[in-house]
C-alpha cells in the first residue's frame, strides 16, 4: 500500500480556498491538491510521485459517480499548472522584496527630510501686522496683515505652496509661500481642514490670474496652529461625490465645511434677516413662545410625547395659540422658532425638526391676510436679490430663480379639484378628485410646477381644517384659509384667519373633540375683548429649498432631524 498521501478532487462542487482535499470537501482543481502539501521544488517535474490525486468521475448510464486517477493528459495539465503557480509566487516574492525596498528607502529619505526640514526655522518678521478677517482684505492692499483659517484646498509646487484659506467671515483668501517657508516642518505636515496662522502683505493679483476677491497675500511668516490627519482619514477621502447619504448624514459636521453647505447656511442666516427687518419696518413684535406644551394645534397624531416632572406634555407643533394671547398686550407679533411634528413620513420636504416663522395679526380680514403674506415674501425676495452675498449665492446655486411678482395668483380649493381633474392628475387610487379631499402632497406640487408661479389655494373646506379656523360669512362648510405653493417644493406657508367668536370656537372644540379646559387661557382671547385676526405658519427650511434649489429640506438646516436620523 502506498505511503503517499490520496487527496481528492471535483472541479464541479469543490473548492480551492475551503476544501482539505478529502471526499467530503474535495479541492476544486489538481494544482491546489498538490501545492496544499507545499512540496518541494524538485517534484514539480512529477507531482504525483509525492501524492495520489482522484478526481470526481460523472456518473454515466447506469454506473455511479467514482473517483478515479488523473488521465495522461491531466497528469500533463497538473505539472504545467504547478509551474505556472511557481511562477507567480517567484514574481509576488520578488515584488513584495521591491516593494519592501523601495518603501524602507522613502522612509529612509522621509526622515532626512524631516531632519532637514528641522533645522529650517523662521522667525516672525518685526513690524505691525494687524489681525483681520478675508472680508476685509479688499480694504488692506500694500499692508502687512495676519489672518487665521481652516485649509480650504491645496496646492503645491516644487518653489510655491497655493493654501486657499476659509475663515468663515465669508469669502476665501489665497495665500502664496515660497522660499523656506516650504521647507519647514508644518510645510511637510501641512493638509486640508489645518488651521494656520499667517502673517504676509496683501496684493492684487497679475493680470490673467484668478484668486478669490483677486487678491493674494504674499506671506512672510505662517505656523500651523492645528493639524488635520492625512493619508487614509484625510478630510478629501471622507466624502466624495459618490458618498451613501446615510454616511453624509452621519459625517454632516464635516459636510457643513463644504462650499455648498457654506452657502446654503449662509443664505438661510441672510434670509432671516431680512424677514426680521420686514416685520420690524411693520411694527410687528418678535416674542419667544415656548417649546414644551400641554396641549396640541395640529392633532394629536403627530405630537412628541415625554414625561414633564410625572405628567404628560409635548414638543410644539406649532406657536399659534400662545401667539394670539399676547395680541392684546404687543400687537402684531411673530416667533422664529422650532416646532416638532412626529409624522412618520422620509418625503424630501419633511422634518421631524423645523425653523417656523409664524406671526399673528390683529383687526384684520382675510384680504388684509393674503396682501400681507404676498407683501412680505415679495420684500424679501427683493431685499435678498439687492444684497450682494445673498444674490451672489442665488446666482451659483439656483440661476434660473425668478422673482415672484404681485399679485399672487389665488386659487379657490374648489377651482383647484376642478384643475386636477382637468389635467388629468389623480388621486394616489387613480380615481378622479372630489370636493371634501385632502389634496395629496405629489398632487398639489404636480398642479403648482404646471401653472409654474406661487400660488395662493384658499379657502379649504371645514373638513380638513383644524378646530380654530374661520368658516367663511355665508358659506360654513369652508374656511378662510391659505396655503402658499412654489413651483419644486409645494405648500411652504399655512394660515388662516382665527375664529373670533366664543360660542363659535367651543363648537369647534366639540366638533373635533377636543376637551376645551386645557384651552381656557386661549379661549379666553375670546371673553377678554375679542377682535378679527389672523395669521400663518411658513417652513424655513421649504422657502430656502425654493430660493436655492435644493432637492431636499434636509440640505437647508444645520443637523437635520427625520424619521431615524437624531444624530449627530
Amino acid at each position: 500500500m502506498s505511503d503517499k498521501p490520496t487527496l481528492y478532487v471535483d472541479e464541479k462542487k469543490g473548492s480551492d480556498s475551503t476544501g482539505n482535499g478529502t471526499e467530503a470537501a474535495p479541492f476544486a482543481t489538481p494544482v491546489a491538491a498538490y501545492l496544499s502539501l507545499n512540496p518541494s521544488t524538485e517534484s514539480d517535474k512529477d507531482p504525483l510521485s509525492v501524492v495520489n490525486i482522484l478526481v470526481r468521475k460523472p456518473a454515466e448510464g447506469d454506473a455511479p459517480e467514482s473517483w478515479s486517477e488523473l488521465s495522461g493528459a491531466g497528469k500533463k495539465k497538473l505539472a504545467k499548472g504547478v509551474d505556472v503557480q511557481r511562477k507567480k509566487a517567484a514574481k509576488l516574492a520578488a515584488d513584495g522584496e521591491r516593494l519592501e525596498k523601495e518603501r524602507k528607502e522613502q522612509e529612509a529619505r522621509d526622515k532626512k527630510r524631516r531632519e532637514e526640514a528641522a533645522q529650517v526655522k523662521i522667525a516672525e518678521p518685526e513690524g505691525k501686522a494687524d489681525f483681520v478677517k478675508a472680508y476685509q482684505l479688499p480694504q488692506e492692499i500694500g499692508k502687512r496683515v495676519r489672518l487665521r483659517g481652516w485649509v480650504h484646498r491645496l496646492r503645491t509646487q516644487k518653489t510655491n505652496f497655493f493654501v486657499i484659506l476659509r475663515d468663515g467671515s465669508g469669502p476665501l483668501a489665497q495665500v502664496i509661500l515660497t522660499g523656506d517657508l516650504i521647507k519647514t516642518l508644518d510645510a511637510l505636515d501641512l493638509t486640508v481642514e489645518s488651521t494656520i496662522e499667517v502673517t504676509g502683505t496683501v496684493q492684487k493679483v497679475k493680470e490673467g490670474q484668478t484668486a478669490p476677491q483677486g487678491l493674494e497675500i504674499i506671506a512672510d511668516w505662517w505656523k500651523i496652529l492645528g493639524r488635520a490627519p492625512g493619508g487614509d482619514d484625510a478630510f478629501e477621502g471622507r466624502l466624495t461625490a459618490e458618498t451613501d447619504a446615510s454616511i453624509r448624514a452621519d459625517l454632516r459636521h464635516l459636510e457643513l465645511r463644504g462650499e455648498t453647505a457654506t452657502a446654503v447656511m449662509r443664505f438661510r442666516a441672510a434670509m432671516l434677516r431680512a424677514f426680521r427687518e420686514a416685520f420690524n419696518q411693520r411694527r410687528i413684535t418678535e416674542v419667544t413662545p415656548p417649546c414644551m406644551v400641554q396641549t396640541s394645534v395640529e392633532g394629536g397624531s403627530t405630537l412628541f410625547e415625554f414625561n414633564y416632572y410625572g405628567a404628560s406634555a409635548y414638543l410644539t407643533q406649532s406657536s399659534q395659540l400662545y401667539l394670539e394671547t399676547v395680541l392684546p398686550s404687543l400687537g402684531d407679533v411673530y416667533c422664529i422658532q422650532e416646532s416638532f411634528r412626529a409624522e412618520k413620513s422620509l418625503t424630501r420636504r419633511h422634518l421631524s425638526e423645523y425653523t417656523h416663522l409664524e406671526a399673528e395679526l390683529a383687526f384684520i380680514e382675510f384680504k388684509d391676510l393674503l396682501d400681507h403674506l404676498e407683501d412680505m415674501i415679495t420684500s424679501v425676495v427683493d431685499t435678498l436679490m439687492k444684497d450682494p452675498v445673498a444674490s451672489e449665492i442665488i446666482k451659483t446655486l439656483n440661476p434660473n430663480f425668478v422673482a415672484p411678482k404681485k399679485p399672487f395668483m389665488r386659487l379657490d380649493y374648489r377651482d383647484a379639484i376642478k384643475y386636477l381633474n382637468e389635467h388629468g392628475i389623480k388621486k394616489e387610487d387613480g380615481s378622479d378628485h372630489v370636493v371634501g379631499d385632502d389634496i395629496a402632497e405629489a398632487a398639489e406640487r404636480k398642479m403648482t410646477d404646471q401653472i409654474g408661479q406661487v400660488i395662493m389655494l384658499i379657502n379649504f373646506p371645514k373638513t380638513l381644517k383644524s378646530f380654530y379656523m374661520k368658516a367663511i360669512p355665508g358659506d360654513g362648510d369652508f374656511t378662510e384659509s391659505v396655503d402658499v405653493l412654489v413651483p419644486g417644493v409645494g405648500e411652504i406657508v399655512g394660515g388662516s384667519m382665527r375664529i373670533a367668536d366664543y360660542d363659535e370656537l367651543m363648537a369647534g372644540y366639540k366638533r373635533e373633540g377636543i376637551p376645551p379646559e386645557p384651552y381656557y387661557w386661549f379661549t379666553d382671547q375670546r371673553k377678554y375683548g375679542t377682535t378679527e385676526h389672523g395669521g400663518y405658519g411658513l417652513g424655513v427650511e421649504r422657502l430656502l429649498a425654493w430660493f436655492l434649489n435644493r432637492f431636499t429640506v434636509r440640505e437647508c438646516c444645520l443637523y437635520p432631524r427625520y424619521m431615524g436620523r437624531a444624530r449627530p
